[in-house]
């Protein structure tokens, strides 16, 4: 049998195909916790209106219960995948799991706007360290090749469905009773998880070295700063100060952090990981993509509820047209990539989930379901079931295996980051059309919010096209 050793010292594009020694457990850990984190991603999107209406938030500070999350998820991703590769990852998976149900107990018990947005970010520094070590624990588990894309398969079809069917369980939760009891379901949900993993999941092999606090601070503060000034456009303009100091400080931050990754003995982000054109293209997809889908998620769930007058529970169930397909597809990915390049069926992924953005769009005030939502999302349901494992791979495989955490969090990151900047766009661009709580108004804003969606998603299929279909780079990494 293998040895945790052997896998974790043996680069990944090299290692035996051999299967883990609970394979089936292993995937089941790895994709239960992370589908906790991401579908607290979405849980919460059928309950804005009653948070809105029992804390009194605006419609730029209702945002931020999302971005709170996501920003501390994505700037910490990356110190959290290195933690992994320093104390070993299923030691630091352990501590994220009692993190993550603490603090999803807080989000539950949150009475105030500072206490349920203070505990959001709490629980993005949970999901930080859980994420990287969950795809850090699968990828060293499973050899590339076969056993590897089932199991990004899997993975990749939680990502989807955890963010689709937080929707209706978030629905579900605050029809029947509260939308704070979707939290309280995390807490023992973790328990068992942890219970699990202490007595099925491998440790892997510590590594020497230090953290990179200053790359992590300065993409943290970077990131936020950029979020923070683009939601100020929305209250304020885009040439007024409050809106420019902080847009400025986040360029300068930012330019600050590729400075000191360019220096720092053991950064965070290796900057060799971007020498792969696959990869870096598809680092740059993930940030449109995902970032176009929070916008649809997040204006589509008020939308129906403001619109149709539809109940928590309904709007969650409304999207069960892309969760069914985005599911049947997903399970046949590793079949696909069987027969077909993983390119070709990346850029079909993308160019079917920007061809229903762009319908989805199209809807007013007196759109009908059917026709004007449901079929759109089968569509986004179809393409985002194709591109989500196909994208992950790309952004993983052919790295050493000590760079392995850093690649897992890098794709993490630019998930979470680009959620974050999208949504902050997004809500920008609606907030030039309206900032009435009137059916009426909520029309204009979400349509407003997915034409922008579905730009983001054109700007993807260029990339693709441009950086991925093309010839791979060699797998060798060679440092900057």
């Amino acid at each position: 049998m293998t040895t945790t050793a052997q896998l974790t010292s043996t680069p990944a594009a090299k290692r035996p195909g051999r299967s883990p020694a609970h394979p089936t457990l292993i995937l089941l850990i790895v994709c239960v916790s992370y589908f906790m984190v991401i579908l607290d991603n979405s849980i919460v999107f059928t309950g804005l209106p009653q948070i809105r209406s029992a804390m009194g938030f605006s419609e730029t500070g209702l945002s931020w219960i999302t971005n709170a999350y996501v920003l501390v998820f994505g700037g910490l991703l990356l110190l959290g995948a290195r933690a992994g590769d320093l104390f070993g990852h299923r030691r630091v998976f352990l501590f994220s799991l009692v993190v993550f149900s603490l603090a999803s107990l807080l989000v539950g018990a949150a009475q105030t706007q500072w206490w349920l947005i203070s505990a959001r970010a709490f629980q993005g520094v949970g999901a930080a360290v859980l994420a990287p070590s969950a795809l850090s624990l699968l990828t060293r588990s499973f050899a590339e090749g076969r056993a590897r894309n089932r199991a990004m398969a899997a993975y990749s079809a939680v990502a989807g469905l955890g963010a689709a069917l937080g929707l209706v369980v978030g629905g579900l939760a605050a029809d029947l009773v509260s939308w704070r009891a979707g939290f309280f379901l995390n807490v023992p949900v973790g328990a068992v998880m942890m219970v699990l993993a202490v007595r099925f999941l491998p440790e892997t092999e510590r590594r020497g070295g230090r953290f990179d606090v200053a790359g992590a601070l300065l993409a943290t503060l970077g990131s936020t700063a950029l979020v923070l000034g683009i939601v100020d456009a929305a209250d304020f303009g885009w040439t007024a100060p409050a809106t420019l100091l902080p847009l400025a400080a986040g360029v300068v931050l930012l330019g600050s952090f590729v400075a000191v990754e360019r220096r720092a003995a053991q950064p965070i982000v290796p900057l060799r990981l971007f020498i792969s054109r696959e990869r870096g293209g598809a680092y740059v997809t993930r940030m449109l993509y995902m970032g176009a889908m929070m916008g649809f998620f997040f204006f589509t769930a008020q939308f129906v509820q403001s619109v149709y007058h539809w109940t928590p529970l309904q709007a969650g169930m409304a999207f069960l047209p892309m969760t069914l397909v985005n599911f049947a597809l997903a399970v046949q990915v590793p079949r696909l990539l069987e027969r077909a390049a993983r390119p070709l069926v990346l850029v079909t992924g993308v160019a079917l989930t920007t061809v229903g953005m762009a319908w989805l769009s199209r809807l007013g005030l007196h759109t009908p379901y059917l026709t004007g939502i449901a079929l759109p999302m089968v569509l986004i349901g179809a393409g985002q079931g194709l591109t989500l494992a196909p994208l992950t791979s790309s952004g993983v495989d052919g790295v050493a295996a000590s760079d392995a955490g850093a690649a897992s969090g890098l794709v993490n990151t630019v998930h979470q980051i680009g959620s974050a900047l999208a949504l902050s766009l997004l809500t920008a661009v609606a907030a030039r059309v309206s900032t009435g709580h009137t059916p009426a108004d909520i029309a204009g804003r979400s349509a407003a919010a997915l034409t922008g969606s579905a730009v983001l998603l054109a700007l993807a299929v260029a990339t693709v096209l441009t950086l991925v279909v093309s010839p791979r780079a060699p797998r060798t990494e060679r440092s900057l």
